[in-house]
């Protein structure tokens, strides 16, 4: 169905004969296809007697030889898929089978996005940014330490240099504009973690999402097009993306998340504010100081500068900041 999308994503009419001889196939074999795409992926198609078929609007899809030309540089085989449960889920599969890293899923839709803590991720169709990169990792995890921050540098440098220069980092991992949340990162662990493993990169940006596509989202949300007025071309951005990750994951291999803490901090919103962070039933109250060399927050709490981490904590504004 996706070959048929690309054929339609010009928005202009195409007749079923025509589609039926550029995908090899009959015209009622195009006709089934039509359906899918209209019942699985929610796409409007107008069908039009003695015109054919067209797209409501029209569309850019992903296009992995687009991606792997922006970022030759880097060497990353890049797989583009219709739609996927999701893209971490779908890297930790093929590392699973065998394969080597590193290497780039993306996907026009996820079926079961999901964020930190158990947390579903909105993944309407070929409006958004869904990205996974896998990354072989030698000698321990030590090399992992405050990768998420280090990777929510990448996205948030990648939006401002978009235009949006208000992007800024939440901890452990969100990207926010004008406080509500535009990116979000998952890093997850496969192999030995005392010896070889794979860490999983997965991104999600939320690009040309519009109100009605946000799936009854539970927080504060924008998306690039609400921000700038204009669609986004997510080819372009995720070669820009990647070339920003690979830049930004080079520096913190080398030297650590001590290396890039400055930068963080100068993205760092919540520097200042009144928080609540919660772990499990236990919350801590107390002023956010910002982040040490090892990626963990630091609170002022009662006096006392205290430092957390762990992927099960979260961290809120308190109603008094």
């Amino acid at each position: 169905m996706l070959e048929l999308l690309k054929l339609l994503q010009d928005g202009r009419f195409h007749s079923g004969e025509a589609l039926g001889a550029a995908l090899g196939v009959s015209r009622s074999a195009i006709w089934k296809q039509l359906q899918g795409l209209e019942s699985e992926f929610g796409i409007d198609i107008f069908k039009v007697p003695g015109r054919g078929y067209r797209l409501a609007s029209p569309m850019i899809l992903l296009d992995s030889e687009i991606i792997e030309r922006e970022t030759a540089v880097l060497g990353w085989p890049v797989a583009v898929l219709a739609a996927i449960d999701s893209t971490n889920a779908e890297v930790l599969r093929r590392l699973d089978g065998g394969r080597g890293a590193p290497f780039v899923v993306l996907a026009e839709r996820q079926t079961a996005g999901r964020g930190r803590r158990g947390r579903s991720w909105a993944s309407p169709f070929a409006e958004n940014l869904y990205c996974s990169l896998a990354l072989r990792v030698d000698g321990g995890m030590r090399q992992v330490e405050a990768l998420s921050l280090t990777v929510g540098l990448a996205v948030a440098r990648t939006l401002q240099a978009c235009g949006l220069e208000s992007a800024g980092l939440k901890w452990p991992n969100d990207v926010l504009v004008d406080g509500q949340k535009i990116a979000g990162v998952l890093l997850e662990l496969s192999g030995d973690p005392a010896d070889v493993c794979h860490v999983v990169v997965g991104i999600g940006v939320n690009v040309n999402m519009a109100l009605d596509d946000s799936g009854g989202i539970d927080q504060p949300w924008t998306s690039m097009r609400r921000c700038l007025g204009a669609a986004i071309d997510r080819n372009l951005l995720a070669g820009m993306l990647l070339r920003q990750l690979g830049g930004y994951l080079s520096r913190h291999l080398q030297h650590g998340f001590a290396g890039l803490r400055d930068e963080w901090e100068l993205l760092h919103l919540w520097r200042g504010r009144s928080a609540a962070l919660t772990a499990g039933d236990h919350v801590t109250l107390g002023v956010v100081l910002g982040v040490d060399e090892r990626g963990a927050i630091c609170l002022n709490v009662d006096g006392v500068e205290r430092a957390f981490s762990g992927g099960e904590l979260s961290l809120r504004l308190r109603d008094d900041s």
